[in-house]
């Protein structure tokens, strides 16, 4: 059996001819139509292996029944959640805040709080609601009535002391670590990787969200039949594609977002305008499939802008908004019967939804606003309030509902734990962080493999770098010119590994909300995306390194032979992993690229003038002192010199050469040893033409390269790249939490 035309025959031939009573007319969910294909498999093959199948339930006459849904109903009271916006200034907004706090007319309402700087704006005032399973709950209003805001706020990624009001599951306090596992998040944005293709994109989603326990055939077979649940099988081969590749429509990226959202089978779906931006056939298909995922056994809950006559059929339940006020909340099929009480028929071949926010938007622009349409809403709410039938009257506790849900293929990286309260019923993460490695290195490095002018670019500017500084600095000699120009090539050199590093810098701001919105949800540990980032980077810095120390070291005449090669190779590798670690870190607290560029070339600037080249430690003022000691080019800059200075029987001055670089070097060379011969009688010593006056340790002591060894500076090196890593997690730790404040 294939795992795409074969399958989707199989799967229909299922429903068909084997869907269980109780479930006749709702889509099986992808873990039921999953589970029936292991079973057939393994009826076939005869393999023990296949992952254990839950319970079944068989009737009287023999059919197998699925354990009976207890149905779960996401409902939210009393939410209200407030801003602190900037107040524009102007003498009359002056004068009348100084009125109100004199004790103003009653006219001049102010919010508690506000200030002549700021003022509170409401986004959210006391919005209550449910949604219940197999329906979809569609938010609906004009810009800026809230929509985004409610959704957060069901979703939690709104701040926990900034919201008020309750979120409950089946009359139970919804926890954020329950809900982070149990739902899924679509935002407005469509976050991809845009070199993989649709079939990648959905099988690395299913490796980070389901369990290792599933085969990797499994996972596969799983992946074709959402795919094929999408409608995207003709798209399964195609890259995403982004502004320079051509890739998918609008539509099937659409499509693709929300399906790696859902591979998991979430209990609840929350959906950010998910038919913002296409066309009216792309946005009907796109709702067509949410339905059958409600249809599954969950909680679908969207905000969406003006839907379709088409659309307006899919959806259960509608929830108008207007500046953060419930104006309408029910079925779509009593709206008309809703404004024709209001005194606003719906016309017979009106769209009803069209009607309704063209009349919140007149409202909106007269002087007494919506609030006759709110005040209408609630009076017909109570009205109309139907009392509960006997089975909504029935308590069904959280965890029995979850526990039904997972039984039939719902949230299938869980595993009920009967003992257990809701909130560890599943686990926090379907895998453990090795697998999570395993994978994120995979796909890292499949998108490097995808675009490749990426590492090209960076190794041209190594090797162009290197090539100019060895055509400069080709073969140097030992004398004291030599010297001041090796002091020269090494800083350079050293500056030069940082500097090639701050194209690290988009590297993670591109990927920075495809992290957040993945985390959010515990696809993956923080400390895994850390610790794979890092490994992947090593291979290429490990051939930069490489390039640039075999294009430099025999060309520009270095001393110390192949062991001093080596260590010339290991002290540019842990430069440039302590250059990457310090570039990535800045990418994980700076969000933006530009801003970034120009922080990173200003601490690298800083960085070598503290590194002791430009002036040597002894000489820079005390209270400047501790930047020379946090400077990242002083411990590689200083490796190098004990690496090409260290041996004390090399000479760098002999004789008369040490007239150079000072106004004698110009008399003749006569008159030098005449000099020489003079010193000689002073100091009550022979100074010949070539006796050795300046070895290598005396360079060294003359730049203050006296505190640390040369292995010494290099562990420190690789300890500011640990350092820097430590810190880019910890940046990840707060800085993307991806709640409103």
């Amino acid at each position: 059996m294939s795992p795409t035309r074969d399958t989707v025959a199989f799967f229909n031939d299922v429903e068909l001819h084997d869907r269980p009573r109780s479930f006749v007319g709702i889509s099986p969910t992808l873990g039921q139509l999953f589970k029936r294909v292991g079973d057939m498999r393994r009826e076939a093959n005869g393999d023990g292996n296949e992952t254990p199948v839950h319970d079944q339930v068989v009737d009287m006459d023999g059919v197998n029944l699925e354990p009976r849904s207890l149905p779960l109903m996401l409902s939210f009271n009393n939410l209200t959640y407030s801003v602190k916006v900037r107040r524009k200034l102007s003498f009359s907004s002056v004068f009348r805040q100084r009125g109100n706090r004199l004790g103003g007319s009653a006219a001049d309402e102010t919010v508690v709080g506000d200030s002549l700087f700021t003022k509170t704006k409401t986004l959210l005032n006391n919005i209550s609601g449910e949604a219940r399973e197999g329906e979809i709950l569609a938010v609906l209003g004009a810009s800026g009535s809230g929509k985004s805001t409610l959704i957060d706020a069901l979703a939690n990624r709104i701040a926990k002391g900034s919201l008020k009001g309750t979120v409950r599951l089946n009359g139970e306090v919804l926890e954020s670590r329950l809900l982070k596992v149990i739902s899924a998040y679509v935002m407005q944005d469509d976050l991809l990787f845009p070199m993989l293709t649709v079939e990648e994109t959905l099988m690395f989603s299913a490796e980070f969200r389901l369990p290792r326990t599933l085969s990797k055939s499994k996972k596969k077979l799983r992946v074709q039949a959402l795919i094929d649940q999408l409608g995207l099988r003709n798209a399964a081969k195609t890259v995403i594609g982004d502004e320079g590749h051509r890739g998918v429509s609008g539509g099937e990226r659409r499509r693709v977002s929300i399906g790696i959202d859902i591979i998991h089978d979430p209990i609840i779906l929350f959906l950010d305008e998910p038919t913002s931006g296409l066309d009216s056939t792309s946005a009907f298909m796109v709702v067509k499939v949410l339905q059958r995922i409600a249809q599954s056994g969950s909680i679908v809950v969207m905000s969406v802008h003006q839907p379709s006559y088409r659309i307006l059929g899919l959806l259960d339940r509608l929830l108008f908004l207007s500046r953060g006020q419930t104006v309408y909340s029910g079925s779509p099929v009593n709206l008309p019967m809703y404004f024709a009480e209001f005194g606003h028929p719906i016309p017979e071949n009106e769209n009803r939804t069209e009607f309704a926010l063209d009349r919140i938007r007149e409202l909106e622009g007269s002087p007494g606003g919506t609030k006759s349409l709110v005040e209408f809403n609630k009076s017909w709410q109570s009205m109309k309030n139907i009392p509960k039938s006997e089975s909504d009257q029935q308590s069904t506790s959280l965890k029995e509902a979850i526990s039904a849900s997972i039984s039939r293929g719902k949230l299938v990286s869980g595993a009920t734990n009967n003992d257990a309260s809701p909130s560890s019923m599943v686990p926090t993460f379907a895998n453990p962080f090795w697998i999570e490695m395993a994978v994120l290195s995979k796909r890292s490095m499949l998108n490097s493999r995808r675009m490749p002018e990426l590492f090209g670019i960076r190794l041209g500017a190594v090797l162009v770098t290197g090539f100019i500084l060895a055509t400069m600095f080709w073969q140097l000699d030992n004398s004291p010119k030599g010297v001041q120009e090796r002091l020269g090539f090494f800083a350079f050199a050293m500056s030069t590994t940082f500097y090639t590093c701050a194209d690290a810098l988009p590297v993670f701001l591109q990927e920075r909300y495809i992290f957040m919105r993945e985390t959010a949800y515990n696809a993956y540990r923080r400390s895994s995306y850390v610790l794979s980032h890092s490994l992947v980077a090593l291979p290429a810095l490990i051939f930069l390194s490489l390039a640039f120390a075999a294009t430099t070291f025999w060309a520009v005449g270095l001393d110390g032979g192949i062991t001093g090669f080596l260590f010339y190779f290991l002290i540019i590798f842990a430069a440039f992993w302590a250059g990457s670690s310090f570039v990535t870190f800045l990418s994980g607290v700076v969000p933006h690229v530009m801003l970034g560029y120009t922080i990173v070339v200003a601490i690298l600037a800083y960085f070598l003038l503290f590194s002791g080249f430009f002036i040597t430690r002894d000489r820079i003022p005390g209270y400047w002192i501790w930047f020379h000691y946090i400077s990242l080019v002083k411990y590689p800059y200083e490796a190098v010199l004990q690496n090409e200075f260290g041996n004390p029987t090399k000479c760098f001055v002999r004789g008369v050469q040490i007239f150079d670089n000072t106004p004698l070097g110009i008399v003749p060379t006569a008159l030098k040893l005449k000099l020489l011969e003079n010193m000689s009688n002073t100091l009550g010593m022979k100074i010949t033409r070539s006796t050795c006056l300046t070895t290598g340790s005396d360079i060294l002591q003359q730049q203050g390269v006296t505190d640390l060894s040369k292995w010494n500076c290099l562990l420190v090196t690789v300890a500011w790249g640990f350092l820097f890593r430590i810190l880019f997690y910890f940046s990840l730790l707060i800085g993307s939490k991806n709640k409103r404040r």
